[in-house]
């Protein structure tokens, strides 16, 4: 078996105007907004503990991840995998253990919990699953996307004019003074990310946003995330489990007990019509420790386990599995 050479590297609900959008100006004079071409994401060796009494468990184990400025990504993984665990402490919900993790510029480890609550409200937006979690009740669709603004200081006017701005740009302006129970599950979403790009944030996280809609409605949905991406340019992360969602972006980053497993790229322009994205190819990640984890239905037929034996060629590296007549180190 041979190693090819060319592997890439790599719910809580939200609180009224937290985590739901960003406002022009920085949000500490402690947290740069970096470089132009400092990535949007950028995780190094990240790591996080969960504590119950005695137990302990490593729900994020040295992860390595790095998402460029105006990419719009998916990230998929199994149940435990640590993909919520991730996204709570991108989106500021949650602190690393250690190792680090800097969003647009600001590094989130030890912040302060005072700038957590900015960066929050002023850098990145988030939308869940549960379309009415993403929304208060009593408040119409435009005002519950004028409030972010609200929080963040913004005139009545302003508010208003970039509320129902971005209710048009979604195709929900004769929506615009419906409270969400007189909303469809799909226009929830819909102005829940309107809510998310109100204050013009960074990154926009979503949290399965199409879990619970029909297929039709999902697509609509996710029509809507890559219009915020193309046309506000701001950097997309979509959690989802759903495989059609998962082949519509150009790179899906896959999750396995607690790192980067591998990624699939996509190249544009694939299909007959040289238009859309092709199936992809699926590589398997190196971290920043040299770790690679190798796929059980590669490792099973083969019998390799526990240990592997390594040959360096000229194009290639080659893994093969532990024989028992194979010399072993003789025992004192």
């Amino acid at each position: 078996m041979t190693a090819n050479a060319q592997t890439t590297a790599s719910g809580r609900e939200p609180e009224p105007g937290s985590a739901n959008g960003s406002a022009s100006g920085s949000t500490s004079s402690s947290s740069a907004n970096g470089s132009a071409d400092e990535p949007a994401v950028l995780c190094d060796r990240l790591v996080r503990v969960h504590k119950a009494g005695s137990l302990e468990v490593q729900a994020l184990q040295g992860l390595d991840l790095r998402i460029e400025r105006g990419e719009m990504v998916a990230m998929v993984g199994a149940s435990g995998s640590g993909k919520s665990t991730l996204l709570n402490i991108l989106a500021g919900l949650d602190t690393p253990t250690a190792g680090s993790a800097r969003v647009a510029g600001h590094e989130l480890a030890g912040m302060r919990e005072a700038d957590r609550l900015r960066y929050r409200r002023h850098e990145v937006g988030v939308i869940w699953q549960n379309p009415a979690g993403n929304l208060l009740p009593h408040l119409t669709a435009a005002e519950n996307v004028a409030l972010p603004l609200r929080y963040a200081g913004t005139g009545y006017r302003a508010r208003r004019t970039r509320a129902l701005d971005l209710l048009d740009t979604l195709g929900l302006a004769e929506h615009r003074d419906r409270t969400p129970a007189k909303l469809s599950g799909g226009e929830q979403q819909r102005v829940a990310i309107a809510v998310a790009l109100a204050n013009r944030p960074s990154v926009l996280f979503a949290d399965e946003p199409t879990g619970e809609l029909d297929s039709q409605t999902a697509e609509n949905v996710f029509d809507a995330l890559q219009a915020a991406n193309r046309e506000h340019g701001v950097t997309v992360l979509v959690v989802t489990h759903d495989p059609a969602i998962a082949g519509r972006v150009a790179r899906t980053i896959a999750i396995r007990d607690g790192r980067v497993a591998t990624e699939t790229l996509r190249a544009a322009g694939a299909d007959s019509a040289g238009e859309g994205l092709g199936p992809g190819v699926e590589y398997a990640v190196i971290d920043s420790a040299g770790r690679l984890q190798l796929p059980r239905d590669f490792t099973e037929p083969l019998g390799i386990r526990d240990r592997v034996r390594l040959e360096r060629e000229a194009d290639h590296i080659g893994v093969w599995p532990h024989r028992a007549d194979e010399e072993t180190p003789a025992h004192d």
